[in-house]
């Protein structure tokens, strides 16, 4: 399976740390973001990777270069100096990216999730979600987990408003029929989201470990003090 990861986000509120790099580059745990997830991704037998990339994208490929002093191919989409946001940075990929399913992760998270552990895709699914509990920053969720004839669980959000719900964890597998109908250019997943759940096609699966949405230099001065006394990972 290819895996591409996210990484053409401006960064805004990790102001002012991302005005000289861009968000995935920057340093935890002695090492940037977005290497934890391309060791994570060889440990599980990934071998390509996409990268997208924009806000200062032409740092990525040169800190990375071809990937191969991480046991992977890396190719790179390259937006621009505006990101065409989720959705649309995964649409431009797809040609990278294939006719099979495929993985992709959010370039600001961090998580020792195992990604040779993916829920897997029924015939019916269009994509199965990682998800995990909510974190302090998003109490309410995005999509209640409901369990599915047949085995597994999807993924709805037309629930009543009490109803458990969890967070998208910015992990999840695709179809690329998922994107059948987009247009290129700017656009977010969530419309695209609510439609697969609408007609049942999207799957999920709860993942309870260490997991962090990088989202203010506050978190990422938590992360990284944690991971320095040894508290995740």
């Amino acid at each position: 399976m290819k895996a591409m990861i996210l990484a053409a986000g401006r960064g805004e509120r990790m102001r002012p740390l991302t005005d000289r790099h861009p968000k995935p580059l920057l340093q935890v745990g002695a090492r940037p973001l977005i290497e934890w997830h391309l060791l994570a991704l060889a440990r599980a037998g990934v071998r390509e990777v996409i990268i997208n990339h924009a806000w200062l994208g032409a740092q990525i490929p040169a800190a990375l270069g071809d990937g191969s002093r991480f046991g992977l191919g890396i190719r790179y989409s390259d937006e621009g100096e505006t990101a065409l946001e989720t959705g649309g940075g995964i649409f431009r990929a797809l040609p990278l990216l294939g006719p099979d399913p495929f993985l992709v992760v959010n370039g600001d998270i961090w998580t020792d999730f195992d990604f040779a552990r993916l829920p897997s895709l029924d015939t019916e699914a269009l994509a199965a979600l990682v998800m995990v509990p909510n974190p302090p920053q998003h109490p309410r969720g995005d999509f209640a987990l409901l369990p599915r004839d047949g085995g597994g669980h999807e993924l709805r959000v037309d629930v009543p408003a009490d109803a458990a719900r969890h967070t998208y964890s910015g992990i999840g597998v695709y179809r690329p029929e998922f994107f059948a109908g987009c247009v290129a250019g700017r656009f977010p997943m969530l419309p695209l989201f609510r439609s697969a759940a609408a007609a049942r096609r999207l799957r999920g699966a709860l993942y309870q470990g260490s997991w962090s949405d990088i989202g203010t230099p506050e978190r990422l001065r938590e992360l990284d003090e944690r991971l320095a006394g040894g508290a995740v990972g």
